[in-house]
């Protein structure tokens, strides 16, 4: 049996990720879930949250999606999302404004605001964070 999985993580802009590994853990609608070499084919969509690989060498490498679709065949993962970023490259001054920005819209009760847009907005915010502090804490910092 196969050791590895090949993975694409793929978002609107481009490729973020294509090779092989161990391990995927994903943000699945109704709970992550984590898909090992030769899982039954699955079809999911993905809600905002952090994408882990275990890759060969034992080392895990973590993405921010936005949400999207996860695809499982015999030996392809691939993961489509609007927005896809490594975790290292997330800017965390930039998403606590857009958090704050989000709070704010949904607490000022302007009758001119799309509240489902600021709830999806907050959503995916507080979604970023998390994947800051767990990369922070895997990091040991």
């Amino acid at each position: 049996m196969a050791t590895t999985v090949h993975v694409d993580i793929v978002s609107a802009e481009r490729e973020i990720f294509s090779g092989p590994a161990e391990m995927v853990f994903a943000p699945a609608i109704l709970g992550e879930v984590g898909i090992a070499p030769g899982h039954t084919p699955l079809l999911t969509r993905l809600g905002p949250g952090e994408v882990r690989l275990k890759l060969e060498d034992s080392s895990e490498s973590a993405f921010y999606i936005s949400g999207g679709m996860l695809e499982v065949q015999p030996k392809n993962v691939t993961i489509l999302s609007d927005t896809a970023e490594r975790a290292e490259d997330l800017d965390e001054a930039a998403v606590v404004k857009a958090k704050e920005a989000a709070e704010r819209a949904l607490t000022d009760g302007d009758a001119a605001i799309d509240y489902a847009k600021a709830r999806a907005e907050l959503a995916e915010t507080v979604a970023q964070l998390q994947t800051i502090q767990r990369l922070r804490r895997r990091a040991g910092r």
